[in-house]
């Protein structure tokens, strides 16, 4: 066994558990990722196959919502990890591996269409999952409230020194009302780029489902198409946006709904989401020390810019954000 990692009482643990689930010290350990959470991941490669190993300290993470929700996707043909061996107790998961390709390192003109309608087809049979033998918390409206308070707590006043403006709370219950009136299914809530895998034969792959929960249909579709790390042209993403109509409204996903309407919920969808993030980007840099996720802020905040100020019932909101220097200097 090749030790290419740290020396921690952690990883000295999942050692011990593999050794028992294996039956083997033969393997070979090295690191694969983290993510915005206390989660790690590590590759393992035995008997000539790779697996992911996913390390979830217990008294931070709950793996059973991963387990329960990989197993429900997975036995409705979405494309999520098998677990080969799970130890609850300790927080240690073993997984298949999707491989080493994120969509975000695959994606440009030449192959972009593609990918995204392979990624939308995998979206429309995760919507089509019948949520009755699954017990999924709903993406309720006060935490849908919640999360946008991370805008006001962490970009404006942490970030920015910023006060809140008179109309964000008429905005948040806007966004609020936009998100309750959608159809609701499952809804993946992370489902861009960094969370969609290429395996060697270009097949597809969804990771970071954990937080999966009940909620509006235009949900992981403007996560995907609005993608807080890598942007498209209007016109791309409309022919998307049509993609992804046309066969919701074929499989029953979306009844009697024009399209005029579906962009509104998907524009406003994506307002609620982008505020969120915001916050969530500042608050991973200054209570977490994650500073990466601030050069991703120009791009997020673009997105909130482009639909507030399309939207009449927006427009307080999107004149704070023009006129107010500090935040006109983010480009």
């Amino acid at each position: 066994m090749t030790n290419l990692l740290p020396n921690d009482a952690r990883i000295n643990a999942m050692k011990d558990w593999l050794n028992h689930s294996l039956d083997s010290d033969d393997f070979q350990l090295s690191v694969a990722s983290s993510d915005a959470s206390f989660r790690r991941y590590f590759r393992l490669l035995f008997n000539q196959r790779s697996y992911i190993v996913m390390d979830a300290p217990p008294e931070h993470e709950e793996t059973e919502p991963f387990i329960t929700i990989a197993e429900f996707m997975l036995s409705h043909g979405v494309p999520v990890p098998v677990i080969h061996a799970k130890n609850q107790q300790e927080g240690f998961l073993l997984l298949s591996d999707l491989g080493t390709t994120a969509y975000l390192d695959k994606l440009n003109k030449q192959t972009a269409d593609a990918l995204y309608k392979q990624a939308i087809d995998a979206l429309l049979t995760m919507q089509l999952a019948q949520l009755n033998t699954i017990n999924l918390p709903d993406y309720e409206p006060a935490k849908l409230i919640m999360e946008m308070q991370l805008f006001d707590d962490w970009f404006l006043q942490k970030h920015l020194g910023l006060e809140p403006p008179a109309c964000l709370p008429a905005l948040f219950e806007l966004l609020v009302d936009n998100a309750v009136q959608q159809p609701q299914c499952l809804v993946h809530r992370d489902y861009h780029s960094r969370n969609l895998m290429l395996d060697d034969n270009n097949q597809l792959g969804v990771i970071d489902f954990q937080d999966a929960v009940n909620g509006p249909v235009s949900y992981d579709l403007v996560s995907l198409l609005r993608d807080c790390y890598i942007k498209w042209p209007d016109a791309d993403l409309q022919r998307w946006l049509d993609y992804y109509f046309e066969q919701a409204c074929d499989k029953g996903i979306l009844n009697n709904v024009s399209r005029a309407q579906f962009q509104r919920w998907f524009d406003l969808m994506g307002l609620q989401r982008h505020i969120k993030v915001l916050g969530i980007f500042c608050r991973l840099n200054y209570r977490d020390d994650k500073s990466n996720y601030m050069n991703d802020l120009p791009m997020t905040l673009n997105y909130v810019r482009e639909v507030s100020s399309r939207y009449p019932e927006c427009q307080d909101f999107a004149q704070f954000l023009s006129q107010q220097a500090k935040i006109a200097a983010i480009q």
